[in-house]
Parts: structure tokens; C-alpha cells; sequence
């Protein structure tokens, strides 16, 4: 028999009361043995095991040892030890084979071994049955509900024991924990132990809770990628300190965990931020692959494969030397190449993905061969900086800092809690910031985020990640901060969730519309184009119409840089509105008194991700600009033109629509010239007339869209292809019916002009050379 079957049956004859019990038990055994002939031996059930084990609740001998539950585990005693010694881990107790976590409902109501405990974790920031959309989520939360503050350790067991448990610090009865998910629900144990709190003998914590939570991987989002990027002669490694290097090394198999634990702590510290501002746990996903798992420093040496985010390896065309020359360095203020670094990123990740035309990517690099230069005190082949070429986002960060990453999750609160001090000598302290362990890891893994929120558009805002609020970037994950030698001061005692950095609701908004943190409620927006339109003052003044919907405004007067005023719309039913009115007087009266008269300029946002700026307010809203007089004494006003005007030879054109003022005029088709992009609209009418807009261009003859006036069909409006000219147009009549596509369908960027409700088309305005390359509506009431 094995030997912890034997300490099993030894630990369960103390609940036995009675010299006949042990007979009897004694007969059974004999009894099952003489009737297994064909030589299989029987075990006891699983259930057997788990009441033997700790279901007892008046056994009064000590729990079995740890060796015996790791034999239980069937877990070996050479498990590989922490590959960095940090500071000590508080002591884990292995998941059992036989484990409550791993029970079925019918055992259930052994599970809340003590629910009158007072000491139990209670979760606060994720309540019970919650649906998440990432594989790692932070929780904070509380012990008990007392008002005597203790210090101690909290285990999370993960589903049916399928990751290893970790322990988490618990500090003046808080705690935080990041938590490994499996696709589908999950249902967690968290134990508290603490060495000022009687525990018994069980091996459950008569101090347990458990939360559940379902895990949905997205898979109909675009991924963003994670790429490190070597020089073609790199020998693969990154800067670190000589005793940092015996112990764990700085090859390039670490500085892969260490970039990926770096990329799941992003991922963790943007759910929790979506979720504070109401948005839903929504986040970008990854890339993933099915491999050897890193996210628990215990799967190193047994090579247990998981499903994790995949790191790409590129190689670069260019050389170590080339990467680190001095004139690249951002850093540098003699450096005359600072940006081409982000142009050599671009160069590799574009060949290495083949990128094909009009799919968009998405992709954090890190230059692996950033080097800290004593000589001149600059960072070589580093630069900070995100941003768009074509269809690639992309951001770029050095490995200056890696040294100070974790490299699993049992690594993540020891590292920002680790005070070893920066040894300049070896490694950087960037922007004086980085003077510890600890704060070198917020400023690398931190402003890393920072350009990643620039690859989703994200501008500079006026506090959190996209400021500098990085900087306490640890607190995320820790309820105690440590020394600061960039504050020269003792870190906070208590870190709250109202202490820790974020990400500023400007940015969260974003984020909501954003392809990459797409869910499956959200609904598809389609064209997410913004106009604007100058209209009578009993209208409004100026009215902003989008087909996804109006979500936000932000206000920028002079000088500012970011934006400090903002107006959101409410989300009704998955739904915003489609009009809106932009009173000025009413966005003036959100700014301070003393720049209520300065010049205001306004970024429309729609929920279709798109953006219109308006330069100039006063200048928009001012009617005699924009305004038109028709033939029978009513105003007409032209919306925002589309197509830049710029083409050699171009010239303004106008017409106002004969249908639109004469009533006994029926206008009956549109032929439109098109080639390779817009040449004319020809308007005809029931009488035999016609009104040319544009040239007759491009196909001989066009091509002729007829409404069906018996139903009462009328013009309604147009889709557009647009950039520097008018690429394609596309009829929309009153009916629901649309045209096909005219001129090139894929060029520029999509718009729909659609005149506000109680508006109609008037005429069209614009500008015409070789083809259109301006286009407006004229609308009227």
C-alpha cells in the first residue's frame, strides 16, 4: 500500500470511537480483498479520501506533514526553487489531489468549512459570477470586517488545482492578488493564515472564501502583439548587474517571461480601469500560443505547457552597432536620428508580420539591445514612442529596465517591493526616476504602457498613465510601498485602490470603442465618420450627426496642450445618439471664467471610433460663412466639406438642386462619371433637364442610378470615399436603398453625409480639377 494511504488510514482510527469500529473496519478490508481475484487492488473513493483527510471535525491530531501533502500531489521534493532569490515568499500549501477546489456539488457543503469566520477574504473589486475577458485578473480586497488591522498572507488555489497556488501579502487587513483564469468557470479558493490568528489542523484555512468567475477568451478582436526586436549579430541579451546575472541570468529565455509577465500586468492594470470607469471588464487581448508555461515560476522545470501570450523573436536588418548608434538615442540632446529607431521597428515588424494591404496590426516592441553607455550617461538603442504608419500601430520601448521585471506571477509583489539600489555602473536609472529595483520596474513596465497607449491613439492627458502617473505604477499590485528614493521619502503604509495610478477617462473612452477591446455585446457601428453643420440658431447653431453615434467632445482653448474639458453623451440600451447640438454658449460655460472668451477648439468623437476637429468654433457657428440664399428666400447651409481643394487646376463649384425650390420639378435619376475616383454628378429631372456637378469624366456615359419615384423615392444622401479628393460616392435614397459604389470603394477614408433631422438636401458645393477633390452639402429646412 502506499505510504500516504497508510498515514491516511493511521490519521482516520482517531475518529474511530469504539474497539467494535476498528473490528468492523478491519473485516471490511479483508472482506474487499478476498474478493478481488482477478488481481486489480481496489482503492478507496475519492470522496473516501477527502472525508479521511479533512472532514472530520473532531480529529485533535496535527495535519499531515508538507512532505506527505506533496506526495499527495503527487508533486516531487526537487521542485525548482525561485530563480531570483527575492525577499522570502510567505509559505504556500500545495494543492491537494483530493482537494475541496476540485469537489462536485454534491460535497458542496463541505466547502464553507467556517462560514461564521470573520477572518475569511471577502473580494471587493470583482463580485461572484462575474464574466471576465482576460487570462489574468487583479482583485483587492479585505479580511474581515474588524477594525483591528492584520498583517498575514492570503492563498489563492486556483480551479481544480490546475495552476499552482500563489500567496499574496496581506497588509493592515488588505490585500491584493493577481489570479490565473482557465477558459469557462472557475471557482477560486482564498485562504488566510496569519501568525497572530489560531488555525486548525484541517487542510483547508478555517479562513477560506471563494469567488467565481467565468472566463470568456476573445477571439473576434484584433490581438495586440508583443514583439522584442534584435539586432542580426545580437547575441540576445540585455543589461543587468553582475549579481543579478549569476543568479538568474539575462538571456533571451528570461527576458521573454519577463516581457510577458510585464504585458499581463497591462492587461490586468486596464481591466480593473475599465471596469472603475463603468465600462465592463472589457480589454485588448493577445496573441496566443500553446507552450511551455512561464507565468508560474513552478512550471519551469516541469515543462507544463499552457495557452499564453506569444512573444515574437524579429530579427532586424540592422546591427547591434547600427541599433546602438549615439545619434539614434532619444535620450541624446546632441542626437541628430533620434525618431529613425521607430523607423527601423516599423522596417522589421512590417516584414516580419507580411503585412497585407488594409489589415491593421498592432504591436509593443521592445529593442532588446538597449545599453546603458557610462561614458556619455545616455541609454543606447532606446527611444519611447508609439504612434501609426499605415496600417501598423505600433510602440517601442528599450530593455534598460528589464533586469527589474518579474518574470512570474509569484514574482510580481516581491518586485515592487524590492529596495536594491540601482548600481549605475551596470544599469540605468532613467530619468532619475529608477533609483531601486522596484522603481526601475514602474518606470520600464510602466512608460512601455504609455507608448502601447499611444499605439491605441491615445494622446497626452492631464493625469494618469499618459502623463506621467506610472511612477506609482507598483500600487496597482501592492497594498504597502516601500522606500522611494525618487521621493526620498517612506512609501505609503496603506496603498488603496484611490492611491494607485489609472488610466485618465479620456483614454478609457477610447479604449470603449476601440476594435481591440471590442466584447460580444457591443454592437457593430459601421461608419463611425462625424459631420458637423451650421444651422439656424433656433437649431442649435451647429449640430454634430454620426451614424454609430455622438459619445464625447473635448474642449481645447488656447494654449492648451491636453485636454481639461470634456462633455459625454449617456449610452442608452448599447446606443448613443446620433445628433447632437453643440451650443457655444453652453461649452463655454464648462470652462473657468478667465478663458471663457478665448478662442475654442473642439475634438467630436463618435462610437465608431471616429474623430472631426473643429479648429475654430466661433468661426464655424458663424452663419454668414456657410450660409446660402436659394431662389425662393429661404437659407441654405453647407456642411463641413470633404476632399482638400489642393489638386492643380481645382476650382469652386456650386449648384442649388432645381427640385429643392421648384415644386413641379421631380428629380428622376443620378449619372454619375467615375473612374478611378469621382469625376461629376449629373442630376436629372422629369422635364428632360439636367444640373452637372463636376465634369463629365472618367466611364463614357457614367452610370445612371434611378429613384423609384411612383414609391415616392427622394434623394437622402451620400456615402463617400475620401481623403485629399473625392475617391468614391455611394447614393443613399429615403427608401433604405443604396447604390453600388462608384470610383474607387477602398480609397480615403469612409464618411456618410446625411442632413440633420428636419433638414433636406438643398444643392452641392465643392471643388473640381481633374475630379472632384471637394465636396459639401448644402441643406435646407
Amino acid at each position: 500500500m502506499p505510504s500516504f494511504l497508510s498515514s491516511l488510514r493511521r490519521k482516520s482510527r482517531h475518529n474511530i470511537k469504539t474497539e467494535h469500529h476498528e473490528k468492523h473496519a478491519a473485516h471490511d478490508n479483508t472482506h474487499a480483498n478476498s474478493q478481488n481475484t482477478n488481481g486489480v487492488s481496489r482503492r478507496k473513493s475519492s470522496s473516501t479520501l477527502n472525508s479521511s483527510a479533512v472532514g472530520s471535525s473532531t480529529s485533535t491530531t496535527p495535519a499531515t506533514s508538507t512532505s506527505g501533502e506533496a506526495q499527495i500531489n503527487g508533486a516531487k521534493d526537487d521542485i525548482p526553487p525561485l530563480p531570483t532569490p527575492r525577499p522570502q515568499r510567505p509559505g504556500v500549501n500545495p494543492t491537494k489531489r483530493y482537494s475541496l477546489n476540485g469537489m462536485s456539488t454534491s460535497s458542496s457543503s463541505l466547502l464553507h468549512a467556517n462560514p461564521s469566520s470573520l477572518l475569511a477574504p471577502r473580494v471587493i473589486s470583482v463580485s461572484d459570477g462575474s464574466w471576465v475577458h482576460q487570462q489574468v485578473l487583479l482583485i483587492f480586497g479585505q479580511i474581515g470586517d474588524s477594525g483591528r488591522p492584520l498583517d498575514g498572507t492570503v492563498t489563492v488555489n486556483h480551479h481544480q488545482g490546475r495552476f499552482p497556488p500563489t500567496a499574496w501579502p496581506v497588509c493592515d487587513s488588505y490585500f491584493k492578488a493577481l489570479v490565473h483564469l482557465e477558459p469557462g468557470w472557475n471557482r477560486l479558493r482564498l485562504d488566510f493564515t496569519s501568525p497572530k490568528v489560531s488555525s486548525s489542523n484541517t487542510s483547508v484555512s478555517p479562513h477560506a472564501s471563494f469567488l467565481n468567475v467565468n472566463y470568456l477568451p476573445l477571439t473576434d478582436s484584433p490581438p495586440l502583439q508583443l514583439a522584442i526586436i534584435l539586432g542580426r549579430d545580437s547575441p540576445g541579451t540585455y543589461d543587468t548587474t553582475p549579481d543579478r546575472k549569476q543568479r538568474e541570468g539575462n538571456g533571451l529565455d528570461l527576458a521573454v517571461k519577463k516581457f510577458r509577465m510585464a504585458a499581463y500586468l497591462w492587461q490586468a492594470f486596464t481591466g480593473e480601469q475599465m471596469n472603475r470607469h463603468g465600462f465592463g471588464r472589457r480589454c485588448f487581448r493577445f496573441e496566443d500560443s500553446w507552450e511551455p508555461g512561464t507565468l508560474s515560476y513552478q512550471d519551469w522545470g516541469t515543462g507544463q505547457f499552457r495557452n499564453q501570450a506569444k512573444i515574437h523573436i524579429i530579427r532586424s536588418d540592422k546591427t547591434v552597432a547600427e541599433i546602438r548608434d549615439l545619434d539614434r538615442a532619444q535620450q541624446n540632446p546632441k542626437g541628430t536620428k533620434k525618431g529613425e529607431l521607430f523607423g527601423i521597428a516599423a522596417d522589421a515588424v512590417k516584414s516580419y508580420f507580411n503585412m497585407p494591404a488594409g489589415q491593421k496590426q498592432y504591436v509593443s516592441c521592445l529593442f532588446l539591445d538597449a545599453h546603458w553607455d557610462t561614458k556619455h550617461q545616455v541609454i543606447l538603442g532606446h527611444a519611447a514612442l508609439g504612434g501609426g504608419v499605415g496600417d501598423l500601430q505600433l510602440g517601442i520601448f528599450g530593455s534598460h529596465a528589464l533586469q527589474s521585471y518579474p518574470s512570474s506571477i509569484e514574482e510580481v509583489w516581491q518586485a515592487f517591493g524590492d529596495c536594491t539600489r540601482t548600481d549605475t555602473t551596470h544599469v540605468a536609472n532613467d530619468c532619475n526616476e529608477a533609483g531601486s529595483s522596484w522603481e526601475s520596474a514602474n518606470i520600464g513596465i510602466g512608460a512601455h504602457l504609455h507608448e502601447t497607449g499611444h499605439l491605441f491613439g491615445c494622446p497626452h492627458q492631464e493625469s494618469g498613465i499618459m502623463l506621467r502617473d506610472y511612477v506609482n505604477f507598483n500600487r496597482t499590485f501592492t497594498t504597502r510601498e516601500p522606500y522611494s528614493t525618487r521621493t526620498k521619502a517612506p512609501g505609503q503604509r496603506l496603498v488603496l485602490p484611490s492611491d494607485e495610478c489609472s488610466w485618465h477617462i479620456l483614454d478609457a473612452l477610447r479604449f470603449r470603442f476601440h476594435p481591440c477591446f471590442r466584447i460580444p455585446l457591443d454592437r457593430g457601428h459601421g461608419d463611425g465618420s462625424v459631420q458637423v453643420w451650421t444651422v439656424d440658431n433656433g437649431q442649435g447653431g451647429v449640430i454634430a450627426t454620426s451614424k454609430s453615434g455622438i459619445a464625447w467632445v473635448e474642449l481645447y482653448t488656447e494654449g492648451d496642450d491636453v485636454c481639461h474639458y470634456w462633455k459625454r453623451w449617456p449610452e442608452i440600451e448599447n446606443q448613443y445618439p446620433r445628433q447632437v447640438s453643440l451650443v457655444e454658449s453652453e461649452l463655454r460655460d464648462m470652462l473657468p471664467k478667465e478663458k471663457q472668451k478665448s478662442r475654442l477648439k473642439l475634438e467630436i468623437f463618435s462610437a465608431g471610433g471616429g474623430k472631426h476637429v473643429v479648429e475654430d468654433l466661433v468661426q464655424l457657428a458663424n452663419q454668414k460663412l456657410v450660409r446660402v440664399k436659394l431662389p425662393d428666400g429661404r437659407w441654405g447651409y453647407r456642411s463641413g466639406k470633404l476632399g482638400y481643394s489642393q489638386m492643380e487646376g481645382s476650382e469652386p463649384q456650386e449648384i442649388i438642386l432645381e427640385s429643392a425650390h421648384i415644386q413641379t420639378k421631380l428629380l428622376l435619376s443620378i449619372r454619375v462619371y467615375h473612374g478611378l475616383a469621382v469625376d461629376g454628378l449629373e442630376f436629372i429631372y422629369e422635364d428632360a433637364t439636367s444640373q452637372l456637378f463636376g465634369k463629365r469624366g472618367g466611364k463614357p456615359g457614367g452610370t445612371e442610378f434611378p429613384l423609384d419615384t411612383r414609391k415616392g423615392e427622394l434623394l437622402l444622401g451620400f456615402a463617400l470615399r475620401a481623403g485629399l479628393w473625392i475617391d468614391g460616392i455611394q447614393i443613399l435614397t429615403s427608401l433604405g436603398r443604396k447604390s453600388e459604389w462608384f470610383g474607387n470603394a477602398h480609397g480615403g477614408s469612409g464618411h456618410t453625409l446625411i442632413p440633420p433631422r428636419g433638414y433636406t438636401i438643398g444643392g452641392i458645393a465643392g471643388s473640381s480639377a481633374a475630379w472632384l477633390d471637394g465636396f459639401q452639402l448644402i441643406i435646407t429646412r
